[in-house]
């Protein structure tokens, strides 16, 4: 499949346009050029059966900068004959909307429809999406919006029951490569880079073609005597910023990633991700509550050990700050990795939570409540109660849990680490409760 940026093969020499920048001239001229996307353009994708069947509906692209959202729009509209017109969610408002449509609305009375592509269409406020309903129904438009945060959260569901949302991925490795060469065949030369510069180019552009493009074209404007090498290249170019939003999904997705991977004891990918979040700017504190978080949740008390483990890496991170305390998250992380894992204990509060709901206002049973007054004392207020000190083995076997209530069993240890020991503990104290019980009874 060609490029992302690309034109056909035996399209003839290029002819030179220095005033258009370079990922303008290598724009698809047809949905067949566009590179990496082949899980909505494919002959057996969703687009691809759309444009087959002659019958295309109204779209979310949601997907990174860079990856042809904008591009596979008009390209639509060109396969489909129609009317291109496109706005951005930033500059736009009431007025211009009202424009589009009443234009739209001319048009379709001339027999021509109208494709509206929507640049980050998440900015729209709730009544200026439910804007748009009443013309996507009755045809006026066919909605193409393009977004970079998750549809789910920030689309009302009232627009996303109209449109179909297709996922667009960043270019890998290899797209990424080949859109330098096709860029190079338009430029007529070749980048000063060796080969190890070139791998560090693609890391640079991080799956955006269009940013890739723009590395390129600032590159082919330098006049070097023989090919830059990685450092080289670093020190003429900053390396593009990772797409890392600390209010966005992404902050979701890494976190995310971060706590399946200590749960699923792999200490290296979870100081990867862990290493994500703070190279994206994530705030050091709430990632120390969040590894505290994992070690209660999913180490439990398989390892006591694991709770002053991260309480201490915070504790570091307080002291030191970045980026000498961003050490110590990154070894508590590894820690948790490598710790037994248990969640009984998170179960067990969870259950207890919600038999503590269902069962209301049930007061404690009367022999274990103080009596403080002669009162108290009379209506029963501890009666019968056994000093679990005095009783044999230091343990009465009394019920703690309210008169009439089955006793439930929360707690159930798991046979790793430290939990394998509470386990025996918690047999014996049952094996004696029910010893102690029948002897009173």
């Amino acid at each position: 499949m060609a490029d992302l940026f690309s034109r056909n093969e035996g399209d003839g020499p290029p002819r030179p346009e220095p005033h258009r920048p370079l990922a303008d001239r290598l724009r698809p001229q047809a949905l067949g050029e566009v590179i990496g996307q082949e899980q909505v353009l494919g002959p057996d994708a969703p687009l691809g059966v759309m444009l087959a069947a002659g019958s295309l509906s109204s779209l979310i692209f949601w997907g990174p900068p860079g990856v042809g959202k904008t591009t596979i729009a008009r390209l639509l509209a060109e396969q489909t004959d129609m009317h291109f017109v496109q706005i951005s969610a930033i500059f736009s408002g009431v007025p211009e909307l009202r424009k589009v449509f009443d234009q739209a609305r001319i048009r379709r009375g001339n027999g021509k429809g109208t494709l509206l592509f929507v640049d980050e269409i998440h900015r729209f406020n709730k009544a200026q999406q439910d804007g748009f309903l009443p013309h996507m129904e009755d045809g006026t438009i066919l909605l193409v919006g393009a977004t970079t945060e998750n549809p789910s959260f920030e689309l009302n569901a009232a627009l996303l029951s109209r449109a179909q949302v297709l996922i667009l991925t960043r270019l890998t490795d290899d797209d990424l490569q080949r859109l330098i060469e096709r860029a190079e065949a338009e430029m007529g030369r070749q980048l000063p880079l060796d080969q190890r510069a070139r791998e560090s180019l693609r890391e640079m552009a991080d799956g955006d073609g269009r940013a890739l493009l723009n590395l390129v074209e600032q590159i082919a404007a330098w006049e070097v005597d023989a090919p830059l090498t990685p450092e080289q290249l670093s020190a003429r170019l900053m390396r593009r910023a990772a797409q890392y939003d600390k209010s966005g999904d992404a902050h979701y997705n890494l976190i995310s990633a971060l706590h399946k991977a200590v749960r699923g004891s792999d200490p290296d990918a979870a100081m990867y991700w862990l290493a994500r979040m703070l190279t994206g700017g994530e705030d050091p504190r709430y990632l120390a509550r969040r590894i505290v978080r994992m070690a209660w949740e999913d180490i439990g008390l398989a390892d006591p050990q694991a709770f002053t483990v991260t309480l201490q890496a915070w504790e570091t991170y307080e002291r030191m700050g970045s980026p000498e305390g961003e050490l110590a998250l990154g070894q508590a992380v590894a820690y948790l990795a490598l710790a037994p894992k248990s969640n009984a204990g998170y179960k067990a509060f969870k259950a207890a939570m919600a038999h503590a709901k269902k069962t209301g206002s049930a007061p404690p049973p009367m022999h274990i409540l103080n009596a403080p007054t002669d009162l108290m004392r009379q209506q029963g207020y501890g009666a019968g109660y056994d000093y679990d000190h005095d009783a044999e083995d230091g343990f009465s076997g009394q019920d703690y849990f309210p008169e009439g209530m089955d006793r439930p069993a929360f707690y159930k240890p798991v046979e790793r680490g430290f939990e394998r020991e509470l386990g025996k503990r918690l047999e014996y104290f049952e094996k004696l409760r029910a010893k102690r019980q029948q002897g009173s009874g």
